[in-house]
């Protein structure tokens, strides 16, 4: 259910016998926070036509309107006629239906024509590390393909992963000449970012090493029976290692695509961009000139006919069209890749390629670690996810530990485990993909402010006290409401759960994860805000089974927005 969307409905129905429709829809808005009404409509494009003035308008016409369906009363405030809902009818139908609908709540029904999406994010590259600059990417690209989900829309989940090229063949010179092919004991993924790093450093000091990895670069794009065997057993052993970190994020793919399964088409169509005058040929290389669009020139294919980036993204772009035909394509990618994004689309308008339109980028900033706890890579200047995770985990155990001291060893590792990644999902998902994130370690973890755990504790919170309820005898109402929660605490936290369907829609309108992030704290606070100041379990007759229908509501909603954040709710921290 929706109630603010039928709310809005009777609202509409009443302003329109005295404000064209059109004008009616375009003007209702959500009120400033200081008038305390629902819905408000401003009056300022009447007064134009008019020539009177807006607070008069409104005061004269909110006089006509008569109130029915789920407004309960109407008046104005300035320049506003505001709306109000009937919660003495509206609290118990909001209630009961977000325990009807539970899990379901917030999310559009299934529907006919319902677009298909293809969101394309995480994108870690074979024989190198999973480091902190994927986590923002797959923590956005998941809680996006879980917020479209719930928005109305089919998503195909994909994920474009290097795993030939340059890269590859610098750790297969590790593996070959540093470590002479022994298979290594423990995560043989997490160790090939090891070894590319070693080769790294090795190779630019020696020439007679860097020509002996273009040469293995050579034979990777020949095909060549000598490396193929080496290839397919590294690369399994990175895509184990990744498959292992995507269940930590709650992350599955439908498809992945590989840069060794579009080049040799790449390659094709480069060439034939070449022969139709879009691209030239320059010293042996086909490069594509934008400087007048202001977009450079870049190179498709190299002298040494290998295909760069451009080229197996065209082949990308028509093998993904192919075999889903979705209506929109997201690439998630760092902001840093912003020109060479408008560089392929721009190629691809030009190539007249009919879903050219279709192609978007979701750009994100970097995710820098503050001050304030120093953390070094043991293996290099990146840091690592396993290294990130490991001290995320030691402090979510002793923040856990510190709070619940009777937890068993086991369940406080579980706990920790939960509260640990949802205080790193939230920290990636709670600000605008546009700004630098700063990891705050003196913040992340905490259990009262704009973190994870927050949120996490509050849902803990009410899932306690429904659990107290249960425990004295009596359960937690489950059927309708007939006493209404009417103070103003309880007004609030009511207004704030009939705003979740609306915050889902423009989350997944906006594709912007930071609104739910944001609702949630809301919610949480509001929740607490309650918690603080209203009597539940030693509630009177007649309130207390209006207020544990409200607590809980609140729990499920908690679980809800969670969820499409990809954190879990734990019951109990």
């Amino acid at each position: 259910m929706n109630l603010m969307q039928e709310f809005r409905r009777d609202v509409l129905r009443i302003l329109s016998r005295q404000v064209p429709r059109k004008l009616a829809e375009e003007g209702l808005e959500r009120p400033p926070g200081n008038i305390g009404s629902d819905l408000a409509y401003p009056c300022f494009v009447l007064a134009k036509r008019k020539k009177k003035n807006p607070a008069e308008i409104a005061r004269d016409m909110s006089r006509k309107l008569r109130p029915s369906g789920l407004v309960g009363n109407v008046d104005s405030h300035g320049p506003y006629i505001n709306f109000y809902m009937d919660w003495n009818r509206a609290a118990g139908l909001l209630l009961k239906g977000i325990v009807k609908e539970g899990e379901r709540y917030g999310r559009v029904g299934r529907t006919t024509g319902r677009k298909k999406i293809m969101v394309e994010f995480a994108h870690p590259n074979t024989h190198k590390a999973f480091h902190i600059g994927h986590v923002r990417n797959i923590c956005l690209g998941e809680s996006l393909c879980r917020i479209l989900e719930a928005g109305g829309s089919d998503v195909v989940r994909a994920n474009y992963q290097g795993d030939i090229g340059p890269h590859v063949a610098k750790c297969l010179w590790g593996f070959l000449n540093i470590h002479r092919g022994r298979t290594p004991s423990g995560d043989r993924g997490r160790w090939l970012g090891k070894v590319y790093r070693e080769a790294s450093r090795k190779i630019a000091s020696s020439r007679k090493a860097e020509e002996a990895m273009r040469e293995i670069n050579s034979m990777l794009y020949a095909r060549d029976r000598r490396i193929m065997p080496v290839w397919k057993k590294t690369r399994k052993w990175s895509l184990d290692y990744f498959d292992r970190i995507y269940r930590d994020f709650g992350a599955g793919f439908d498809r992945l695509y590989f840069e060794s399964e579009v080049e040799a088409e790449g390659l094709k169509m480069a060439g034939d961009l070449a022969r139709k005058g879009i691209a030239r040929v320059s010293d042996g290389a086909i490069i594509v000139d934008m400087e007048k669009q202001g977009l450079g020139v870049f190179v498709l294919v190299t002298r040494e006919k290998t295909p760069l980036y451009h080229a197996k993204d065209l082949a990308l772009a028509e093998l993904q069209m192919r075999e889903y035909r979705p209506k929109r394509i997201v690439h998630v990618v760092g902001s840093e890749q912003n020109l060479y994004f408008m560089q392929l689309f721009r190629l691809l308008e030009l190539m007249k390629w009919r879903h050219a339109r279709k192609e978007s980028h979701l750009r994100y900033e970097l995710v820098n670690l503050g001050s304030g706890k120093k953390m070094k890579s043991r293996e290099g200047k990146v840091i690592l996810y396993d290294e990130l995770r490991e001290e995320l985990l030691k402090l979510a155990r002793r923040e856990t530990g510190s709070k619940n001291p009777r937890l068993s060893s086991r369940e406080l590792d579980r706990t920790a485990g939960l509260v640990g990644m949802g205080a790193l999902k939230y920290t990636m998902l709670s600000k605008s993909p546009e700004k630098v994130i700063v990891f705050n370690w003196g913040q992340i973890l905490n259990f009262d402010g704009d973190t994870g755990p927050y949120i996490q504790y509050s849902h803990t919170r009410a899932m306690s006290i429904l659990r107290k309820a249960r425990s004295g005898g009596r359960s937690a109402p489950s059927g309708p409401v007939h006493a209404v929660p009417g103070g103003e605490m309880e007004l609030a936290l009511l207004r704030q759960l009939a705003e979740f369907p609306d915050a889902v829609q423009r989350a997944a309108k906006d594709m912007r994860p930071h609104y739910i992030a944001g609702y949630a704290l809301e919610l949480a606070t509001r929740f607490n805000e309650f918690y603080q100041s209203v009597p539940v379990l030693r509630a009177g007759r007649e309130a207390r089974p209006a207020r544990l229908a409200l607590v809980r509501a609140t729990a499920q909603v908690l679980r809800n927005a969670l969820g499409l954040l990809g954190i879990e709710a734990p019951e109990r921290m």
